[in-house]
């Protein structure tokens, strides 16, 4: 089996011309030609000036764009990072907190690295206008930063309009959504321990297209794993907006029905559509209002406020970014390129860390060689894996390949590839944190 480091590598590859063995957790094995790997024969000609990427956002994906944009340019490019906050905090893992089997001190981790070891410039600010006429971005402080190219990996933000209560005075610090792991983690948990043994949790999972499609059913199995032990008669209640599990669905259901059997309950089907944050309590389309003890509501989702202002958002609800999968290039702007869980996906493609840090190399690879005037890799394939605790020491996981399609311009996954476990385990939990402690390190380091 491939190392964990290497497999975080595989689907862009670390290496020049790499032609990479990419290898799921379970075994399974499939050939790969590297995404980034494929990297043109570079002009050493001299320039009057170093080309200047500016990458906006600091998460799994421009994090990643910007180390390697530095690493595979031999330095010889200038990267500018803009992220506002002082830590990267990672969403994985981080719902382990709310089952106090971990703390986010745990999970929270520096950008120290890509300043020193890579030479990557950080600007602790936040972009708030694009000007791609001029390639120029207006930071908050009033700066002005030119670029040759532009990388915007914004994340996600939320569509408040579709829950009018939660925009009331105060109703967004009761009613929690979490889903940006950092204080709201923090206070998640303490409304858990708050709640009175009998008393109800009750979580929202909003339609699809949402942040890590597994992550909300993985979030009730580690708060039933608390509160099985913690406050036995309680009850924890899943509000699904979607008609059927999204990810992992048959053995999320068997770890509900062996492992927290009268505890968990899930509802499908079930839309929350307004939040009433004084009564704790969430408005359904064609159901009965639903009153928690601790309400934790995931609101529907879009692509992060920067991408909808300077028009990167295409998609005709214009809530998600369309982009060549070649170059991730906007279909929209020219020489600005969008990553990350802010796209509209390809099929089958998550929204997941693992998937954007390879959307992180695959654009690093491509502005490269666009900087050079030289094609990028016609042929691009990604891998990704996702980890899920069904318990605070078992865990579970997916993996998949996807490649390029040139016929439909897009990515599509790759038959037979990838794997999924037969059962949560142990073993699979140490994996989990493995892959956690080398992906931030692929990241960050």
């Amino acid at each position: 089996m491939m190392p964990r480091r290497r497999f975080l590598q595989a689907g862009v590859g670390a290496s020049v011309g790499a032609r990479a063995v990419a290898s799921s957790t379970s075994g399974t094995a499939v050939s790969a030609v590297a995404a980034a790997g494929w990297l043109p024969a570079r002009s050493r000609a001299a320039r009057p000036a170093a080309p200047r990427v500016v990458v906006i956002g600091g998460g799994f994906a421009g994090a990643t764009a910007a180390k390697y944009l530095r690493q595979w340019s031999q330095q010889r490019v200038e990267v500018i990072l803009v992220e506002p906050n002082a830590r990267f905090v990672s969403c994985p893992l981080s719902n382990l907190v709310l089952a106090g089997a971990q703390h986010l001190s745990g999970l929270t981790l520096g950008y120290d690295e890509l300043v020193r070891r890579h030479g990557v410039s950080w600007l602790r600010e936040r972009a708030t206008r694009i000007d791609p006429e001029q390639r120029r971005v207006l930071l908050s402080g009033g700066t002005e930063l030119s670029y040759d190219r532009l990388i915007v990996a914004p994340g996600v933000d939320f569509v408040w309009s579709e829950l009018p209560g939660m925009s009331r005075p105060g109703a967004q610090d009761s009613v929690l959504h979490a889903w940006k792991a950092g204080a709201q983690t923090t206070v998640l948990r303490r409304q858990l321990e708050a709640m009175p043994d009998g008393g109800v949790y009750a979580i929202s999972i909003p339609p699809l297209p949402y942040r890590c499609p597994p992550g909300p059913y993985e979030r009730a199995c580690l708060v039933a794993d608390y509160l099985r032990l913690a406050k036995p008669r309680s009850k924890v209640l899943i509000l699904d907006a979607n008609e059927d599990v999204t990810s992992k669905a048959a053995l999320f259901k068997q770890a509900w029905a062996e492992r927290y059997p009268g505890l968990i309950e899930y509802r499908p089907g079930h839309r929350v559509v307004d939040v009433d944050a004084a009564q704790r309590t969430a408005k359904l389309d064609f159901h009965a209002d639903v009153a928690a003890d601790v309400l934790n509501v995931i609101a529907p989702m879009r692509a992060g406020d920067i991408a909808l202002g300077c028009g990167l958002a295409t998609t005709a609800d214009r809530r998600w970014c369309e982009v060549d999968f070649l170059s991730f290039e906007s279909s929209a702007v020219e020489r600005v390129h969008v990553l990350g869980d802010a796209l509209l996906a390809a099929p089958a493609m998550p929204k997941s860390a693992h998937m954007a840090n390879q959307h992180g190399k695959a654009c690093a690879a491509a502005v490269l060689a666009l900087l050079d005037g030289q094609p990028v890799n016609p042929l691009p394939l990604y891998n990704n894996t996702c980890y899920s605790f069904v318990g605070a020491q078992e865990a579970m996981h997916v993996a998949s390949v996807h490649r390029y399609d040139a016929s439909r311009r897009t990515m599509l996954t790759v038959p037979g590839s990838g794997g999924l476990s037969a059962a949560p385990s142990a073993l699979e939990a140490g994996q989990a944190w493995s892959w956690a402690r080398q992906i931030w390190a692929d990241t960050l380091a």
